[in-house]
């Protein structure tokens, strides 16, 4: 006993353990800060890009293909590693050799200022992706000035970065420690643990003093009605936002390695070809399909929208196309619209609850479908709407939308795509350790 009391203190009073504290600390409030630099030069680019539309609706049809173009020149010649949604590369880190091809100030520096150069040409990108990519790349590269050991940058700099990253974007602390246990390390370990929770407080509070206090789509009222029958409409948004969910991630999946040999052998083609693509689907919408996607997902939330219902597909298109090119930029937010939209059509068509439940649902069921991560699905809805009544009905669903997703997409998207990104990165292709779990 008196042995253990001696290494208890030696450990909390010895300089290297305050070391490894203080830059997990400045890491985190560093991450934080970053990710609500990038929330508000987002905000920005999405509404100079509104502004442009609003001059001249025929605008995008030549600026998106030339943008993301010069996005993907960008990419590839200054800031290569930064490509994609960014929370590949992460999990991708966790198992390759050569991490700083993919974590680094470099990118996390041109994963922020790319991503917003893409909403401003009107790609249907989001932030929350890359904000992961950003939180792990300061992480680690703090990490390695401060020379820490090997099992502190394999997984608490890198899990704690990609938490504090998710949580600060969406301002959903619970939901960032979710995902760090779901999605990135599919297991909670007791040495990572309290490190991923530190950094996940301390980016969201950083992010609350700069952003102030706010849910990303506000504060929904929606409650699940009394009546039995309205609770067929969890079963509904589930399947159906499932299936739609796993259909969409099929599509990334085969979509992204079909497109591999374009990609290398005509990169510009191709980034052009999905920017037309992007800028067409984006002129039938009205540009309502174009940015995060988060205007037309609050319209739906507080029923200020005018039913579509085309929106929600031709924001899955304008999403897959924006992905497809090789630009920057996450699924999350435009996910959750595409959601909505998807909870909007099915109250259209079969009113069993009220529509704003549905969308939430909907939301819910669908985004579940798409990352098949169920838990960080229905909580980051939950705070994101800052609506507790209705955890029950989102929890079901978004366990129908993952099993349903399951059936038509076996392997999980994150974890396809970055077993693609190791298959093709000079560093990744030998692992320091597989799991394939699912």
């Amino acid at each position: 006993m008196r042995k253990h009391l001696r290494r208890s203190r030696r450990k909390l009073f010895s300089v290297k353990a305050w070391k490894v504290r203080l830059v997990f600390w400045v890491g985190a409030v560093l991450v934080g800060g970053i990710c609500a630099l990038f929330a508000v030069l987002s905000e920005q680019a999405d509404h100079f890009f509104r502004q442009t539309v609003a001059a001249n609706p025929l605008v995008p049809l030549v600026v998106t293909p030339l943008g993301l173009m010069l996005l993907v020149w960008l990419t590839r010649r200054v800031f290569a590693g930064a490509q994609g949604s960014g929370i590949p590369q992460a999990i991708a880190a966790l198992e390759m050799r050569g991490k700083a091809s993919v974590l680094s100030m470099r990118i996390a520096i041109g994963k922020v200022l790319l991503t917003v150069l893409g909403l401003a040409c009107g790609g249907s990108i989001g932030r929350e992706g890359p904000s992961v990519h950003v939180g792990a790349s300061v992480m680690f590269a703090l990490g390695r000035y401060a020379r820490f050991p090997a099992h502190y940058m394999e997984r608490g700099l890198i899990l704690a970065g990609s938490a504090a990253g998710i949580a600060a974007a969406f301002n959903t602390p619970l939901a960032g420690v979710v995902f760090a246990i779901e999605e990135m390390s599919k297991s909670f370990e007791q040495r990572t643990s309290g490190i991923v929770i530190t950094a996940v407080v301390l980016a969201g509070l950083v992010a609350l003093m700069v952003l102030g206090q706010y849910h990303y789509f506000g504060a929904s009222d929606a409650r699940m009605p009394g009546q039995l029958a309205a609770w067929s409409a969890v079963m509904v948004c589930g399947v159906v936002g499932g299936a739609l969910g796993g259909l969409f991630a099929l599509a990334m999946i085969h979509g992204t390695r079909r497109l591999a040999p374009v990609m290398r052998a005509r990169p510009y083609s191709l980034a052009g070809a999905c920017g037309l693509a992007v800028a067409l689907i984006g002129l039938v919408s009205g540009y309502q399909t174009s940015g995060t996607g988060y205007q037309m997902a609050q319209s739906m939330i507080d029923g200020s929208a005018d039913f579509d219902p085309w929106l929600p597909f031709l924001k899955m298109g304008a999403t897959l196309a924006s992905y497809l090119s090789g630009i920057p930029g996450g699924i999350f937010a435009p996910s959750l619209a595409a959601g909505a939209g998807v909870g909007a059509d099915l109250h259209y068509w079969l009113p069993v609850a009220p529509a704003a439940v549905m969308i939430l649902l909907g939301m819910t069921g669908y985004f579940s479908g798409v990352v098949q991560a169920p838990i960080t699905a229905f909580v980051i809805v939950m705070e994101m709407t800052n609506n507790h009544a209705m955890l029950l009905a989102l929890m079901a669903t978004s366990f129908i939308a993952y099993g349903t997703s399951h059936l038509i997409c076996p392997r999980p998207l994150y974890y396809s795509l970055a077993q693609a990104f190791l298959e093709t990165s000079p560093d990744g292709s030998k692992p320091t350790g597989g799991r394939d779990d699912k």
